[in-house]
C-alpha cells in the first residue's frame, strides 16, 4: 500500500478499508512512515470524517498494536466505566468498590488529569503509598483477590494510542469524535472487559460543551463497543456545575469516603448509584438497572462497599489509616473562604473556571513537569437554583501557593452568576442512550 495515495483518498472523502487503516497505523507506530504523513492522514480524517466502519477499524488497529489482557481465568463478568472527564468527578472511586462488593469484576485502567479536568490516577495517588503502576501479573492478581483494580495504562496497552494522541495534540486534531472514540475504546477493550458503562458529560466543565456533541460521541462509542461484541450503556450527564462539592485530589478521595460511609450528597450519590446499577446489571447480578441501583444502595448501607475500598487500597499499597481516619491527613498551609457578593439564586456556575482555579492552587498540571499538591483544591458549596444570601460562605480554598490565592479567588467568584429570579435546579442525568445487550456466552 501507498501512504500518499491513502492520504489522498481520505482527503477526497473516500472510505478507507480496515486493511488500509491498519497499514497506516501499524506503519506509523513501527516507524515505517514519518510523523508528517500520519499527521496528514489525521487532518484529512478530521476534516472529512470517518464513518462507523472506519472508526471501528481504527479502534481495532490501535487495540491490537499492543496486548489484550486475558481475564478468562477469573470467573464472572468484567465490567468497567469510562467518563469523558469533568470537575469534581470522583465516581470511579465510589463505584469500583460498590460494584465489586456486589460480585462484579471491575478491571479499571484510568488516566491522569487532562486540562481542567481531574484524573483518577492523581486522586488515588494522593493516598500515601497507593500504587497505580501495577504490572499485568499484579493487575490480574488484585482482581482475583478483591474483584477490582484501579491502575494506569501500561506500555503494553494500546501503545499506538499514546503515539497518535501526542500527534493529535500538536496538529489540532483532538476534537474529532472518531479519533476520540478510537482512543477511548482501544484502551478500554484492552482491559479484557465484557461490558462498559459510559458517562458522557456535557456543559461548561466538559470537553463536549454542547448536548448534541455529547450525544454524537455517546452514539459513536456505543456503536464501536457493539462492533466488538461488548455490552454497553451510555449516559449523558451534566457538567454545568461540579459533581459533589469537593475539587482536588485528596479532597475528592475524602468526599468518596463520605459517600461510601453513607453520607447523602445528592448529585454525586445519584450519579454514582446509577452508574453502579448499570454496571451491576451488565454484570448479570441484576435483571434491570433499577434493581442494580437497589443492590448498590445495599452495598453502601451494609458497609460492604467501604470495606471493599479498604481492601483495594491495601492491595495496591495504600495506607488505609488515612481512609479510616481521613482527619489525620496533612493539611494545606493556606485556607481561605469565599463569600457570596449578593442575595439571589445561583443562575450559572462556570465549571471550567473552577477547574482552572484548582490547578492554579496546585491540584493539577499546566505542563507535564508540574508537581501536583494532593492537598490543594476547593470545596464549593452552592448548586444551580440554590438561594444564597450576601456574605454566605460559597467556597473554601486550600493551597500551599501563597501567590495563587488572589487570582484563584477571583476566578471562583467570577465563575458564579447570581440572579434575582428563581432558577430551576439542574438534573445530573440528562438522558440514557438507547442500548442493546449483546448475547454473551
Amino acid at each position: 500500500m501507498n501512504a500518499v495515495q491513502l492520504i489522498r483518498n481520505k482527503r477526497e472523502g473516500k472510505q478507507l478499508s480496515a486493511d488500509e487503516i491498519d497499514f497506516l497505523v501499524q506503519s506509523y507506530t513501527r516507524g515505517k512512515i514519518p510523523s508528517y504523513q500520519f499527521s496528514a492522514f489525521l487532518m484529512a480524517g478530521f476534516l472529512k470524517g470517518l464513518d462507523r466502519k472506519e472508526t471501528a477499524a481504527l479502534t481495532k488497529s490501535m487495540l491490537y498494536s499492543g496486548i489484550v489482557i486475558d481475564l478468562s481465568s477469573i470467573k464472572g463478568r468484567k465490567i468497567d466505566k469510562h467518563s469523558t472527564g469533568g470537575v469534581g468527578d470522583k465516581t470511579s472511586l465510589i463505584l469500583a468498590p460498590v460494584v465489586a462488593a456486589a460480585g462484579v469484576n471491575v478491571p479499571m485502567i484510568s488516566g491522569r488529569g487532562l486540562g481542567h479536568t481531574g484524573g483518577t490516577l492523581d486522586k488515588l495517588e494522593s493516598i500515601p503509598g497507593f500504587r497505580t503502576d501495577v504490572d499485568l501479573r499484579k493487575y490480574k492478581s488484585i482482581i482475583k483477590k478483591c474483584g477490582a483494580v484501579l491502575a494506569g495504562q501500561t506500555k503494553e496497552i494500546a501503545p499506538a494510542d499514546k503515539l497518535i494522541y501526542a500527534l493529535r495534540d500538536v496538529t489540532a486534531t483532538v476534537e474529532s469524535i472518531p479519533f476520540i472514540t478510537a482512543s477511548i475504546m482501544s484502551k478500554k477493550l484492552a482491559e479484557g472487559i465484557d461490558g462498559l458503562v459510559l458517562d458522557v458529560k456535557t456543559g461548561s466543565g466538559a470537553f463536549m460543551k454542547r448536548h448534541e456533541d455529547a450525544l454524537a460521541l455517546a452514539d459513536s462509542l456505543t456503536h464501536t463497543a457493539k462492533a466488538f461484541g461488548k455490552r454497553v450503556i451510555a449516559y449523558i450527564t451534566d457538567m454545568n456545575q461540579p459533581l459533589g462539592n469537593y475539587i482536588g485530589n485528596w479532597l475528592e478521595v475524602y468526599e468518596s469516603i463520605k459517600i461510601l460511609q453513607g453520607e447523602k450528597i445528592d448529585d454525586l450519590l445519584e450519579l454514582s448509584l446509577n452508574l453502579s446499577g448499570a454496571m451491576i446489571h451488565l454484570g448479570d447480578k441484576a435483571k434491570s438497572i433499577p434493581e442494580g441501583i437497589e443492590i448498590a444502595k445495599k452495598m453502601i448501607e451494609s458497609g460492604k462497599a467501604f470495606d471493599k475500598f479498604l481492601e483495594i487500597v491495601k492491595l495496591q499499597g495504600g495506607d488505609v489509616s488515612f481512609i479510616k481516619k481521613p482527619e489525620l491527613y496533612p493539611k494545606s498551609k493556606i485556607r481561605e473562604d469565599i463569600y457570596a457578593g449578593k442575595d439571589g439564586y445561583v443562575k450559572e456556575i462556570n465549571s471550567f473556571e473552577l477547574g482552572m482555579a484548582s490547578i492554579e492552587l496546585g491540584a493539577g498540571r499546566f505542563v507535564m513537569e508540574d508537581k501536583i499538591d494532593p492537598k490543594a483544591g476547593i470545596i464549593f458549596y452552592p448548586k444551580i437554583g440554590q438561594k444564597v444570601k450576601k456574605g454566605e460562605l460559597i467556597a473554601e480554598i486550600f493551597t500551599n501557593k501563597k501567590d495563587a490565592v488572589n487570582h484563584a479567588k477571583k476566578k471562583i467568584t467570577d465563575a458564579v452568576k447570581i440572579s434575582n429570579k428563581k432558577i430551576p435546579p439542574v438534573k445530573v442525568i440528562k438522558s440514557m442512550v438507547t442500548y442493546d445487550l449483546c448475547a454473551l456466552d
